[in-house]
């Protein structure tokens, strides 16, 4: 309907606005559509490319197929045609790669509803053209009437042909332009005799079967009727795109019930064609029991073919699970709104028809305001036999016919054993275990079975008289009867319940299969992990090789294969590739390169598409519940690999942002503790040289000494962060030197001294302190380091050092008698840029001093840790520990 804004202007409906879009970016379809062959198809389009090649417009000839009519041959003379794909396997076939390279804006494909010779790409050749429409290049192409695959039945019913070259309806629904190409029958007719439409070998044939006046005229019919729907649905869509008011839609939508027998097809064409007619959308429904498996694979694969056929003519497809099939279909009816019902009536034969009511008449009983269409066979179509027992089906019956007998003879005999000690009047109920047994261990079949041979092994040894089939008391007849009743009709019971027990336990194994590998791929931390849990799964469910591949940068990756040994060729690469390209399966079983060993499916998440699975395919479908467990998988798969990339993601997200922190905040602290400086030196600079001797010598030296002061702390600064860079890279490679611990504490300490004159710096060294392995020059910054830290944030009191055994090690420590550190915070000391602020609010320094002490304790084997507080409640003591070396002098000595 039509959107009306505030100020009473119309504006466009919104729902076909995406649709409007997506057009944009495609090519346009132009389909030459005719009755039947010889109309002038081809001839019409090579004549309207003609003349817009003589305009300057990019047209080119991808395919013609001229049937060797020479007027037609003629016009392709000064059009650019593509050379055709020649070779061994494909013979003489639209070169599609050609045309995506040429890229011209419109391209001719001849012959729409031609299948294309095997090992194409393809197999149909409009998928050939759907390919070029993606590429956004326009496709003008021809075809007849009859190709369409919803008028399959009754153009055979009309002309008695069966057509083999099918095109789905889908096709033309999506033709932006459609040129109908028309000729009288009897003018067709007359060109068909000249020889102008068929080579003579196969005119005489033709002439039989297809050339005929009324086929003609039917096909002329149904050609215009379906150029006329389309012409209608463009109209439509162009009154919504405008927000004009017009001849709208009726609103009619249609419920089409199908099964797995052979009426259904004839079910979804009639509707496809009402459904067109009406110019309604459809949905095609199919019930399954819930409290039974009655599917076979032969019946599984028949309800898949209609499924896509379905499809394929434009429908929607479901699949509902219930046990009151008249409910459920009037349920989805309701909820679905649909104003129509389709549904296959076959006509009850002999006295069928008077015991029980069909799900047809049922349904049109109850369907109150909904429009029941039935759709009934042919007359000269015969119902199919009933299936005579053959010798396997006997031998399927031999194991419960074993069961009853085994179970009945066992009751007779405890029977008789019975009625020698006493004679009892119901001995017979003995004989239900025997058909309860029979129906528990062996179904239906075995419990009748069981009831048939008690009711004679009752007969024949308890009633008189005894050891014969004869019944002389009437009332010993009826009993029989009775008990005979409720043996079946217990057993059934039985059978049934055990039927429901296996379909539950079927249904709890796939369902407790799926919630192991939810709960594995829920654990699961990275996507190598998901792929391999998945894979292993799917092999293990499926019983088939599988594949799963990951896209990386312009190509796919093989990321986990079981069996290990499997392998993938170029047709199985190309289709993996189209797959992951197209998002839509390709490979074997599907209109993509068939040839391919491999079924490709992609692994769309929530955020696009994650994965490509190749799952072999073998001569055996899979079946419904294989289907089922397949997608199931495939689908948790999905959202694991794309949980696994948002948390790689996040994490390189968070490096970035920690990268950024660190960032920041150096260059703050250059911003800060170089400009310092640097301000310092110039000015100091500058006032010497404008100055110069007029400047007392004592003010001048003052100024040369902090000159040369500020410089040093310039140089310490580089330093550090040249030595972060340093232990980052890896180019850090320490010495290992023994070492003598007190010179080395000593020197460090001195250094300290003269760069903090003022401050008050205490050693304690042990005597007995054996040597340590390591660089001088690294251990010497490392403790400058840790006493500079002190210093900064020690307050006034003296900063002490000490060095002493502690068992095979060396402990030197550090200790100040500052505010010290909250526990919170003792790790993140070391951490680069951390820096803690003076009780001012400054924070001085970069922030890579203990940082770099860690790098290179830990670069020479050594530990480092911080300890707060120190010293009566207060302080901080960070305390170096290296292993002594003496063991290994000793050893060398």
């Amino acid at each position: 309907m039509t959107d009306i804004d505030r100020d009473g202007s119309r504006r466009a409906d919104p729902d076909v606005l995406p649709a409007t879009a997506d057009r944009d970016r495609r090519g346009k379809l132009t389909v030459f559509l005719g009755a039947a062959p010889g109309v002038g198809k081809t001839y019409a389009m090579l004549t309207r490319a003609g003349r817009l090649k003589a305009e300057g417009v990019d047209v080119v000839v991808g395919l013609a197929e001229t049937h060797g009519r020479g007027e037609t041959a003629a016009l392709l003379d000064g059009l650019e045609v593509l050379p055709r794909l020649a070779g061994a396997q494909h013979g003489q076939a639209f070169d599609v790669d050609g045309a995506l390279a040429r890229h011209p804006r419109i391209v001719l494909v001849d012959e729409l509803a031609h299948s294309n010779p095997e090992g194409s790409r393809h197999p149909k050749r409009h998928q050939d053209v759907e390919e070029l429409l993606a590429a956004g290049i326009d496709v003008w192409t021809s075809l007849n009437i009859q190709h369409l695959e919803s008028l399959a039945d009754l153009v055979a019913q009309i002309t008695g042909v069966t057509v083999h070259e099918r095109v789905p309806d889908t096709v033309l629904k999506k033709a932006d332009e459609i040129v109908l190409v028309d000729l009288p029958p009897t003018e067709l007719i007359e060109r068909f005799r000249e020889g102008k439409v068929y080579l003579p070998e196969n005119a005489s044939r033709a002439a039989d079967r297809f050339f005929r006046l009324g086929n003609l005229t039917a096909l002329r019919e149904l050609a215009l009727r379906r150029t006329a729907d389309r012409v209608d649905d463009q109209m439509v869509d162009y009154l919504r795109q405008h927000a004009i008011e017009g001849p709208w839609a009726t609103g009619e939508r249609l419920l089409v019930c199908i099964g797995p027998d052979a009426l259904s097809e004839k079910v979804v064409r009639v509707a496809s064609r009402l459904a067109s007619g009406l110019n309604a959308p459809w949905l095609v429904v199919s019930i399954e029991r819930a409290d039974r498996e009655e599917e076979t694979t032969e019946r599984l694969q028949r309800m898949e073919a209609l499924f896509r056929l379905a499809e394929e003519l434009g429908a929607q497809t479901r699949r509902v699970v219930g046990t009151d099939f008249v409910e459920e279909i009037l349920k989805l009816a309701r909820r679905e709104h649909a104003t129509q019902i389709v549904i296959g009536a076959k006509r009850n034969r002999g006295w069928t028809r008077f015991l029980s009511r069909s799900l047809p008449d049922t349904l049109s009983r109850k369907a109150a305001g909904i429009g029941v269409h039935f759709v009934t066979p042919e007359k000269d179509e015969t119902p199919p036999a009933p299936q005579r027992l053959a010798l396997p089906a006997l031998a399927a019956y031999r194991q419960p016919a074993l069961i009853a007998v085994g179970l009945t003879a066992a009751i007779a005999v405890a029977g008789k054993l019975v009625y020698v000690f006493a004679e009892l009047p119901n001995i017979s109920l003995l004989f239900l275990l025997a058909v309860l047994g029979a129906a528990v261990l062996g179904g239906y079949v075995s419990a009748f079975i069981a009831a048939i041979l008690s009711a004679l092994a009752y007969n024949f040894l308890f009633i008189d008289p005894l050891h014969t089939f004869t019944i002389t008391a009437p009332h010993e007849v009826f009993a029989l009867v009775v008990f005979l009743c409720v043996a079946i009709i217990a057993g059934g019971f039985a059978s049934r319940i055990k039927e429901q027990a296996e379909v539950a336990r079927v249904r709890a194994t796939a369902l407790q299969s799926l919630y192991d590998f939810s709960r594995r791929l829920s654990t699961t931390a990275t996507a190598d992990d998901a792929i391999w849990v998945a894979v292993s799964q799917l092999q293990a469910s499926l019983r088939r090789n599988i594949v799963l591949l990951l896209p990386d940068k312009a190509d796919l990756r093989v990321a986990a294969v079981w069996p290990p040994d499997t392998d993938l060729d170029t047709t199985d690469f190309t289709a993996a590739r189209w797959t992951r390209d197209k998002q839509e399966t390709a490979g074997a079983g599907t209109g993509t390169l068939p040839d391919s060993r491999f079924e490709f499916r992609p692994l769309m998440g929530p955020h696009g598409l994650v994965g490509v699975c190749g799952i072999e395919q073998t001569e055996e479908r899979l079946d419904l519940n294989a289907e089922r467990a397949l997608s199931a998988i495939l689908d948790q798969t999905a959202i694991a690999l794309d949980r696994a990339r948002l948390s790689e993601e996040s994490v390189e997200q968070a490096a970035r942002l920690e990268g950024e922190r660190y960032r920041e905040t150096l260059l703050a602290s250059i911003s800060h503790d170089l400009r310092t400086p640097l301000a310092t030196i110039v000015d100091t600079a500058t006032n010497l040289r404008q100055r110069g001797e007029t400047m007392p010598r004592e003010e001048r030296d003052g100024g040369l000494r902090l000159i040369e002061e500020e410089g040093g702390r310039l140089s310490g600064f580089v330093s550090n962060l040249l030595d972060m860079t340093r232990i980052e890279s890896g180019m850090l490679k320490p010495k290992s030197d023994r070492l003598d611990v007190a010179d080395v504490v000593q020197t460090a300490v001195e250094r300290a001294r003269k760069y903090f004159p003022g401050k008050v710096i205490e050693t304690g060294i042990a005597p007995d302190l054996p040597p340590i392995e390591g660089d001088g020059v690294l251990l010497g910054q490392v403790l400058f380091n840790l006493l500079d830290n002190a210093v900064k944030y020690g307050g006034e009191e003296p900063v002490n050092v000490y060095a002493r055994r502690d068992g095979g090690d060396v402990l030197i420590s550090v200790t100040d008698l500052g505010k010290g550190i909250p526990p919170s915070e003792l790790d993140r000391v070391f951490e680069k840029f951390y820096r803690r602020g003076k009780p001012d609010g400054r924070a001085p320094g970069t922030g890579l001093g203990l940082s770099i002490a860690r790098g290179f304790t830990e670069a020479m084997g050594g530990k480092i840790q911080a300890e707060s507080p120190a010293v009566k409640k207060r302080g901080t003591r960070i305390a170096l520990r290296f292993p002594a070396s003496e063991k290994k002098a000793d050893k060398a000595r």
